[in-house]
C-alpha cells in the first residue's frame, strides 16, 4: 500500500517536513547532502522499524534534537492508516492504528517497503544474515504462521545456548532440542515453500533484466541429508564446548546463481548492483501477485555505477511494476521512466513541491 502522506521531525538534517505523497512516482532532487535519502530512510523505517543506512535508530537523530518522530498514512479498503515511529536515546516505540505495537511486524501489515539503493550489492557480497533478513522478508508476507513459527525457533535457540553455557543436564539439553529441531523443521520448509514461489518470478526478472537465468539455492543451516534433530546430536560435543548452536536455520544462506554460476564468481560490482536489484523486484513481484496491493519500492540514485543501458533496462522494469514509486535524483532527469508523478526539491532537509504530472 502506498503512503499518502509522510511527515517526519528531526530526522538527519530534517528539522521538519510535510509531505503529500503521489501514490505511482515520488521523485527528489538535489544536491548531495541535502536530505534527499533520508526522506526514503525515513519510509523505510515507517515500515521496517529500522534504516537501511545504519543499525541503531538513535543516530537517526538531527543533531540537538532529543528524538526524532515519523508517522505515515495509507490506505486500505477505504479507511486512512496511520503508522508512526519515535525514537530517542533508550526508547523506541512503534505505532499502528493509534495503538502502541510491540514489533515492527505490526507496521509491515500495512506499509511493505523494498529499498534498491547504491550498497544494494551488499546483499550478495556480506555475509548470509543480510540474505536471510531478505529471505525472512518475504516469507513473512505470504505465510501467515512465520512469524509465530521464527519467533518460536528463536526462543527455543536461546533457552538451548543458555543450557549449553550453564553446561545443564542432559534432559534439559534434550527437552529443548525437541523444541528446537521441531519448530526449526517447520521454519526451514517455509522458507522453501516461498522460494518455489519465488523462483519462477525471477527467472521473469532475470531474463528482463540481465538477460540470463537467475536461481536460488537455499542452505539450510546444517549440514547431510538428515534431520535437524540429528544434526543437533552429532553437534553436541561441539556446542557444549562453545556455549552455542551450531545447526539449524539461524545459520541459513541462499547462494545466487546466473546460469547455473554461483554469482560471486562472475559478476562485477555494476553486474552485482543489477543481480541485487533483480532480487529485490522479483520479490517485490511476488508480493504483489500475492497480496493483491501495491508495494513501495525505493529507489537512491539509481544511475550509481550503471551505465545507459542496464539502466535503461532497470528503469523500464521498475515503471512495469504496481507500486508506488520514490526516487533520488541529481538532476530529475530519469529517462525510462515515463510515469506520473510529483516532483519535489529538496535543499538542506527543506523540502518543497516543484511540479506534478
Amino acid at each position: 500500500m502506498s503512503l499518502t502522506r509522510l511527515t517526519i521531525d528531526d530526522l538527519r538534517c530534517i528539522r521538519r517536513t510535510e509531505l503529500e505523497l503521489h501514490p505511482r512516482l515520488n521523485v527528489f532532487v538535489g544536491a548531495n547532502g541535502s536530505g534527499k535519502t533520508s526522506l526514503l530512510e525515513a519510509a523505510y523505517c515507517l515500515g521496517r522499524g529500522r534504516s537501511f543506512r545504519s543499525r541503531r535508530l538513535t543516530t537517526l537523530i538531527r543533531k540537538g534534537a532529543e528524538c526524532l518522530r515519523i508517522v505515515g498514512e495509507t490506505r486500505r479498503q477505504g479507511q486512512t492508516i496511520t503508522l508512526g515511529l519515535e525514537a530517542r536515546a533508550g526508547e523506541i516505540r512503534l505505532k499502528a492504528r493509534g495503538a502502541t505495537v510491540a514489533s515492527a511486524a505490526a507496521l509491515a501489515e500495512y506499509h511493505r517497503p523494498q529499498v534498491i539503493d547504491p550498497e544494494i550489492h551488499k546483499l550478495l557480497e556480506e555475509g548470509p544474515g543480510r540474505r536471510r533478513r531478505y529471505l525472512d522478508w518475504g516469507v513473512f508476507h505470504v505465510e501467515p504462521l512465520f512469524l509465530a513459527t521464527w519467533q518460536r525457533y528463536h526462543r527455543a535457540i536461546k533457552q538451548r545456548n543458555a543450557v549449553l553455557r550453564a553446561r545443564g543436564a542432559d534432559t534439559m539439553l534434550r527437552a529443548w532440542e525437541e523444541e528446537v529441531s521441531s519448530a526449526g523443521e517447520a521454519l526451514s520448509m517455509q522458507r522453501l515453500n516461498y522460494l518455489s514461489r519465488l523462483e519462477p518470478v525471477l527467472r521473469e526478472v532475470g531474463a528482463q533484466l540481465l538477460g540470463a537465468a537467475i536461481t536460488l539455492d537455499y542452505g539450510r543451516g546444517w549440514s547431510g541429508k538428515g534431520s535437524l534433530a540429528e544434526a543437533l546430536r552429532a553437534d553436541e560435543e561441539r556446542d557444549r564446548r562453545f556455549g552455542v548452536t551450531h545447526s539449524g536455520p539461524h545459520r541459513a544462506d541462499i547462494t545466487t546463481r546466473v546460469d547455473g554460476v554461483p554469482a560471486r564468481d562472475r559478476v562485477s560490482r555494476g553486474q552485482q548492483k543489477m543481480l541485487a536489484a533483480a532480487l529485490v523486484l522479483g520479490q517485490l513481484k511476488a508480493q504483489g501477485e500475492g497480496t493483491g496491493s501495491g508495494e513501495v519500492l525505493l529507489l537512491d540514485d539509481p544511475a550509481a555505477e550503471l551505465d545507459a543501458h542496464h539502466l535503461a533496462r532497470l528503469l523500464e522494469l521498475v515503471a512495469d511494476l504496481p507500486a508506488q514509486l520514490w526516487v533520488t535524483s541529481l538532476t530529475g532527469q530519469i529517462p525510462g521512466l515515463a510515469v506520473e508523478g510529483a516532483l519535489f526539491h529538496v535543499e538542506q532537509g527543506s523540502v518543497s513541491l516543484t511540479a506534478t504530472t
